[in-house]
């Protein structure tokens, strides 16, 4: 498989090749755990691990890097809010976290890495800064000095002329606009958890930690580093920074972003209330997959919409595709069938795929086989169509393969039996009072070219 991916750093579709045969080295921006991941989050985190399956499914060994943002403003403030210590609040939203990625079959990384562990390299990462003259004290804390480093902004596209030499920002997030010198290393503050250091104590600015466990872990280059395009800026450049003035060489070969998502057509925020993470989802009665197929049914890198009619809509497509599946567990096989369709549909699957993950593509493939096998289910060898499925979806993870054909009770069997001799005697009337008390005890039936289908409600 020829794999194509859209460097945010070329602005270009490229043919992936990595930095050694049959491995990749991807480092994934995960959460700061300071409250539960909302869905647009969660968008990205779906959106890197079926990055990850295509890549597996190519033959690639990927050691799949994601850190954990424990130590922030974010974290700090809201630790403090609630009156418990930074590791007792951190770790509940990890354990939070972790429980969202396995609801929606998201393959766990090689590794977590938690910020807080890591701090003595950062310190160092820090101090080669400071005697490479990148970094400068300030106030007790130290800073990267933007203008030592030339090809600051090319990621970001930045407009370098707003810059002021020796104007300084301690925040941890701030907008293209307020770009200044960054903080590396944060002085003492009251109230604030705090290490050793040779600058005094203080604790790591937060662009200092993915640089320094992304080269920790993968070395320098890495193939792949992904996340949302909100932290194109600052976070991704100040990381390019941090990392290539220490190592003097490339930071990360392939810049990958997934867009936003909008609520209503809105951006989500804390003002409009319109914020959702996946318990509100399940609160919505639909399943935490329905919400993996809604994002799937978008490129990763166009803008997407979410209401609770789409969720819905995804949800009821999801259904139809595991009906699908139930369907063709149940179908006698035909063994002579061509292979043909299978062979095409999966050449057009993978195509989709390896074209910088166009999963709405993929999607479209699987319905329109499935309409294709409708007009004439006998041409197919049913066996071979679930395992066409079941390879599909190494990549989507809808969780294909873990769906059961429920046993039919010998209650519903019998009430079956009788409504077909109902109308094969014309009695419609008697047929269709069979079909009322068959779904008054939780069965419904599906009236097919094979014969009568029934199917759990």
């Amino acid at each position: 498989m020829t794999i194509k991916l859209f460097n945010t750093l070329t602005r270009k579709k490229e043919i992936f090749k990595p930095i050694h045969k049959g491995h990749v080295g991807f480092y994934a921006c995960g959460p700061t755990v300071y409250n539960y991941a909302h869905i647009g989050n969660l968008r990205t985190y779906i959106f890197e691990d079926v990055l990850k399956r295509t890549l597996q499914s190519a033959g690639y060994t990927v050691n799949h890097i994601m850190n954990i943002t424990d130590v922030d403003d974010k974290t700090i403030m809201a630790s403090v809010k609630e009156k418990v210590s930074l590791k007792t609040f951190t770790k509940k939203y990890e354990s939070f976290f972790k429980d969202d990625l396995k609801k929606l079959n998201i393959i766990f990384p090689t590794k977590f890495v938690r910020a807080t562990e890591h701090i003595d390299q950062m310190i160092i990462d820090i101090g080669k800064l400071k005697k490479k003259k990148f970094a400068y004290e300030k106030d007790g804390s130290i800073y990267f000095d933007v203008s030592k480093f030339k090809s600051y902004g090319n990621l970001s596209r930045l407009n370098k002329k707003g810059l002021r030499d020796g104007a300084s920002i301690d925040q941890d997030e701030y907008a293209k606009e307020d770009a200044k010198d960054f903080v590396l290393w944060k002085a003492r503050k009251d109230n604030e958890p705090f290490w050793q250091s040779p600058f005094g104590q203080g604790r790591p600015g937060w662009h200092i930690e993915c640089s320094t466990m992304a080269t920790h872990y993968l070395g320098q280059p890495i193939d792949i580093h992904a996340a949302g395009v909100d932290l194109i800026f600052p976070h991704h450049e100040n990381e390019i920074a941090q990392a290539e003035a220490i190592n003097k060489k490339q930071f990360v070969k392939y810049w990958m972003h997934g867009e936003h998502l909008l609520v209503d057509s809105k951006k989500m925020s804390k003002l409009l209330g319109n914020i959702f993470t996946l318990h509100d989802i399940e609160a919505l009665c639909a399943s935490s997959l329905a919400l993996r197929y809604f994002f799937l049914g978008a490129h990763y890198r166009s803008s997407l919409n979410f209401t609770p009619e789409s969720l819905s809509a995804a949800q009821i497509s999801l259904e139809s595709l595991y009906d699908f599946v139930r369907e063709l567990k149940t179908a006698k096989p035909n063994i002579l069938a061509s292979l043909k369709p299978i062979m095409l549909a999966k050449k057009e699957f993978e195509e989709s795929i390896a074209y910088d993950i166009n999963t709405p593509r993929a999607l479209a493939t699987i319905w329109n086989f499935i309409h294709q096998y409708r007009k004439t289910p006998m041409k197919f060898n049913s066996r071979a169509v679930i395992s066409m499925l079941y390879e599909f979806d190494a990549i989507l993870g809808l969780g294909i393969n873990k769906i059961t054909t429920p046993r039919i009770p010998t209650e519903i069997r019998v009430l079956i039996k009788k409504r077909e001799d109902a109308r094969n005697n014309k009695n419609f009337k008697g047929a269709d009072a069979y079909r009322i008390q068959i779904r008054s005890l939780g069965w419904a039936i599906e009236d097919t070219k094979e014969g009568p289908r029934p199917k759990k409600l």
